[in-house]
C-alpha cells in the first residue's frame, strides 16, 4: 500500500504544471489544464484531480497531431468548433469563454465542439458560466465505456450532464455522470490496485466484476437501470448534434446551452427567487439522524474552501508518477 503526500495548493499547482510541461504542453496550456484538475481536487474529487494528468499520455489520441481550434459553422447565437484533437480541458476552456461572451451579447448561445477528448469535470465549466450570471446546461458524449441496459459491450460514454444557475447567495451546480461509475475513477482504482464497488461493471462475459482491468475489457453499467440508460442515450444523441459523427472516434461531442435569465425574469428577481427555493428545500423537516439537507454543489464548495486553507493530499504512487513526468 502506498502512502499519502500532503501538498499546499501552490505546490500541487506547480507539480501539475511541471508534469504537463513534461508532456509537451506550453506554459499557458499547462496552466489551464492544471487549474482544472486542481479545482477538482479542491472540491473533493481526487480521481479528477492531479491523477487525471496521468490519463492524458495513456490516451490513444495523445500522440496524434493536434492543431488550434477552428470554427466549422457560426451564427449570431451559435458556434460549432473543431477541437483540433486537443485534450478537452483545453478545448472546452476556450469554448466556455466563447459561449459566455456570445450569451452576454445576444441573450442566449449554443456552442458545440467535436474532435476533442478527456474533457474533465463538467461542473468546472458550468460554474464559470453561472458566475457570469448566466444559466448553463452542458452535455458531454464520450468514448465507449458503458453497456446499454441488457447489453454485453460498451456502446455509450459515461456521458455526464451538468446544470448551473446563479442565485443571490452563490451559484448552484449539479453535475452527474449517467454511468454507475466514472471511467476516470476506474482508471485511478486500477492504477492503485483497488477494487470497484459492487454492481457497477461487468466483465467481457457479462458477469459482474469488481476488477477494474476486467471492467475495462467488459463495460461499465448505466446508473439506475432504464433511467440512466435513457439519459445516457439522450446525452449521446446531443453529442451527435454537437458533431460527434465528425470526431476521430465518432463518439465525442460537447454541447453548451446558455441563456441570460432576463430573457424571462429580471436577473435580481431570479437570483432572489432561486435563493428562496434553496432555503425552502433546506428547511424541509428532516428524517431521524439527518443533520442537514444539502443542495448539489454545497459540499464541493465547502471542500474547496477548506482545502484552500489546508492543502491537498494525493496518493504517493500518483505523486511519484507525476514526478517522473516532470523529469521529461
Amino acid at each position: 500500500m502506498s502512502g499519502r503526500i500532503h501538498l499546499s495548493v501552490a505546490e500541487a499547482r506547480a507539480l501539475g504544471e511541471a508534469a504537463l510541461a513534461g508532456l509537451g504542453y506550453d506554459s499557458g496550456e499547462a496552466r489551464i489544464i492544471a487549474d482544472h484538475v486542481i479545482d477538482a481536487a479542491l472540491c473533493g474529487y481526487e480521481y479528477s484531480g492531479l491523477a487525471k494528468i496521468l490519463n492524458i499520455p495513456e490516451h490513444a489520441r495523445f500522440k496524434l497531431p493536434r492543431r488550434p481550434l477552428s470554427v466549422l459553422h457560426e451564427t449570431a447565437i451559435s458556434t460549432f468548433y473543431d477541437g483540433g484533437n486537443n485534450v478537452g480541458m483545453l478545448a472546452l476552456d476556450y469554448a466556455t469563454d466563447a459561449v459566455i461572451a456570445k450569451a452576454q451579447r445576444n441573450g442566449m448561445a449554443v456552442v458545440g465542439l467535436t474532435n476533442s477528448w478527456v474533457s474533465g469535470r463538467s461542473a468546472y465549466y458550468v460554474e464559470r458560466i453561472a458566475r457570469a450570471d448566466l444559466v448553463a446546461i452542458h452535455t458531454a458524449s464520450s468514448s465507449r465505456a458503458v453497456a446499454p441496459l441488457g447489453g454485453l459491450r460498451p456502446i455509450l460514454g459515461t456521458n455526464p450532464i451538468a446544470f448551473a444557475l446563479p442565485a443571490a447567495h452563490d451559484v448552484v451546480v449539479f453535475d452527474m455522470g449517467t454511468s454507475a461509475f466514472m471511467m476516470t475513477e476506474l482508471a485511478l482504482r486500477e492504477r492503485l490496485g483497488q477494487l470497484l464497488p459492487e454492481g457497477v461493471a461487468i466483465d467481457p462475459a457479462g458477469k459482474p466484476t469488481r476488477d477494474p482491468s476486467e471492467a475495462k475489457r467488459g463495460a461499465l453499467l448505466p446508473f439506475g437501470a432504464h433511467k440512466g440508460f435513457g439519459l445516457a442515450l439522450m446525452v449521446q444523441a446531443l453529442g451527435v448534434l454537437a458533431g460527434s459523427a465528425l470526431d476521430v472516434d465518432r463518439d465525442n461531442g460537447y454541447l453548451f446551452l446558455v441563456l441570460k435569465p432576463d430573457l424571462l425574469r429580471p436577473l435580481d428577481t431570479f437570483k432572489r427567487e432561486m435563493t428562496e427555493l434553496i432555503e425552502r428545500v433546506k428547511a424541509t423537516p428532516r428524517q431521524p439522524a439527518v443533520s442537514e439537507i444539502r443542495i448539489p454543489s454545497e459540499q464541493a464548495f465547502r471542500n474547496r474552501a477548506r482545502a484552500l486553507r489546508e492543502g491537498l493530499e494525493i496518493d504517493e504512487a500518483v505523486y511519484e508518477a507525476l514526478q517522473r513526468l516532470c523529469g521529461k
